[in-house]
């Protein structure tokens, strides 16, 4: 029987190790609660171009083929994700940490020095994950503070095996194999 474990990329900090906050109220308990759910960590971008790092990224159906993801309201790339017609989701590996946290960063141009080549719907496709597909969106709604987007899968592509970075304990980790 294999298992996985997670490698941790980055050292705890004292803070994150010690936190012993008594929150109340169902977001505290949820974003406690989920910090302990290891999430695949993706690049959503869409025309503009605009992109974000994102956790929220799951499959929906197989027959017909759909994806979809979650954006906070109030994010620099709602109006972008709000416009666009297709989107592009890029799995990211291990080695793909410092493009999670650039896509993760405000008010910098986050395609900055990425590779990336444009559709020609302006659909940009990172050049750098090790899988993407595309996706045309079929729905969108707001739910509470975010934005659900749903997306019919179009193309995709496996470009190397790598091992998944997820996001754990507020950390981003790398997911190994053991015996």
């Amino acid at each position: 029987m294999t298992t996985t474990s997670l490698q941790s990329l980055r050292q705890p900090t004292a803070s994150q190790a010690a936190d012993t906050s008594e929150a109340r109220g169902a977001d505290a308990i949820l974003r406690r609660t989920l910090r302990r759910h290891a999430s695949g960590i993706t690049v959503i971008t869409v025309p503009g171009p605009a992109g974000f790092t994102a956790t929220s990224f799951t499959s929906v159906s197989l027959d017909p083929a759909l994806v979809s993801f979650c954006l906070g309201a109030t994010a620099s790339t709602a109006a972008a994700v709000r416009r666009a017609e297709r989107f592009a989701v890029h799995l990211l590996g291990a080695e793909n940490t410092d493009l999670a946290r650039q896509f993760a960063r405000s008010g910098i141009d986050r395609f900055e020095g990425v590779r990336y080549r444009q559709e020609t719907d302006g659909l940009p496709v990172l050049a750098d994950a090790p899988a993407w597909l595309t996706a045309r969106v079929v729905s969108r709604q707001r739910l509470g503070d975010h934005y659900l987007v749903v997306g019919q899968v179009e193309s995709g592509d496996v470009r190397q095996e790598a091992p998944a970075l997820v996001h754990h304990a507020g950390e981003f980790a790398a997911v190994s194999r053991v015996a």
